[in-house]
């Protein structure tokens, strides 16, 4: 349970920053298991409302969703299905938390939630955001985060998030 909703987090981080606008965008999610080297791809369609409901519907493979509602995490991923109260689960509230801080722009917070460094750059049309554990990766936590924006249009293009057992999900936003 706790891998699905870390990926379910991390597609989360794939729209766009810096502003809390409606966003609709497809997505390609593509997961590694640093253990195995074991990969799976996965799309899907995200909406997220611009303040806290995020859904992550996915096409392939059909029928399964993540899904924000305010505290609530609603999960249904790799045959596991699940309804999560953020406030009552730690490491679901700081999942949550670093998601919505990362798409709202406050990068800040989510380098501090997960107890990392933080550095941004700018070159050409590309922001590249990097979030990287200090020590030891908070339960629920991310090791390492990269966020790459074009910035002729703020959209985020490709989100990078690796959890403490190594398990890493990159996102490609259509």
């Amino acid at each position: 349970m706790k891998h699905l909703t870390l990926i379910i987090i991390a597609l989360l981080f794939s729209v766009s920053a810096l502003a809390q606008q409606t966003i609709e965008a497809d997505f390609t999610q593509t997961r590694v298991m640093k253990v195995s080297g074991k990969t799976t791809e996965k799309i899907g369609h995200l909406t997220f409302d611009g303040n806290d409901r995020l859904e992550m519907l996915y096409t392939d493979p059909e029928g399964e969703y993540f899904i924000i509602d305010g505290m609530t995490v609603k999960i249904n991923l790799d045959g596991k299905k699940a309804e999560l109260d953020a406030e009552k689960v730690k490491m679901v509230q700081l999942q949550r938390a670093t998601l919505l801080n990362c798409i709202s722009g406050n990068w800040e917070q989510a380098a501090q939630d997960n107890e990392a460094d933080l550095t941004v750059t700018e070159e050409d049309d590309i922001r590249t955001v990097l979030i990287k554990a200090k020590g030891k990766v908070p339960r629920g936590g991310y090791a390492f985060v990269e966020l790459t924006y074009q910035l002729s249009n703020n959209q985020m293009t490709k989100m990078v998030l690796e959890d403490a057992l190594g398990i890493k999900n990159t996102y490609i936003i259509n």
